[in-house]
């Protein structure tokens, strides 16, 4: 049995605590952390337009990229640090929710934190990237809060004629 657990800022405290609860000791986990292209692809045309590409040392699309993969790095660590048993650490570039479906195409469950308005119950509790996710997985999901989850004062009233 393979789990990924979907490494993202902010939201993965809870997705790995559920990786700890819901996944078998001899469950081969994989943490998965995929940073998007956007803004060093940004930083590269700005700066090709501007300077030209005579100076590749000096392109701030190249130094973003460094930072990225830094980070990502100290996040996987991290991440299995807290789940404290044998994984594999994955670090993908690309469209963030394409390779995260990518991946999980072989996983017998996927790991994934609500990221969007978790003020409340809902869909906008999801945000485009793990909307996409929850939308084409390949495989089962378990989505998880990553803080309390909020009551259910805040579902609408159903229509008038369902009462």
């Amino acid at each position: 049995m393979a789990v990924i657990v979907w490494i993202v800022e902010g939201t993965w405290h809870a997705c790995v605590d559920a990786a700890r609860t819901h996944a078998a000791e001899e469950t081969d986990v994989v943490l998965l952390h995929v940073t998007g292209q956007v803004i060093p692809d940004v930083a590269h045309g700005a700066f090709a337009g501007l300077l030209g590409r005579g100076h590749p040392e000096r392109d701030p699309g190249t130094r973003l990229d460094q930072l990225a993969a830094t980070s990502a790095q100290q996040l996987l660590q991290d991440a299995a640090d807290r789940l404290g048993r044998p994984c594999t650490r994955m670090e993908r570039t690309g469209r963030i929710e394409r390779e995260v479906v990518i991946v999980a195409q072989d996983a017998d469950l996927l790991i994934v934190a609500r990221d969007g308005d978790r003020s409340r119950l809902g869909p906008k509790s999801l945000g485009p990237a793990s909307r996409f996710v929850v939308d084409h997985a390949p495989c089962p999901l378990l989505l998880v809060w990553p803080e309390p989850t909020p009551g259910l004062a805040n579902i609408p009233p159903p229509p008038p004629h369902h009462r």
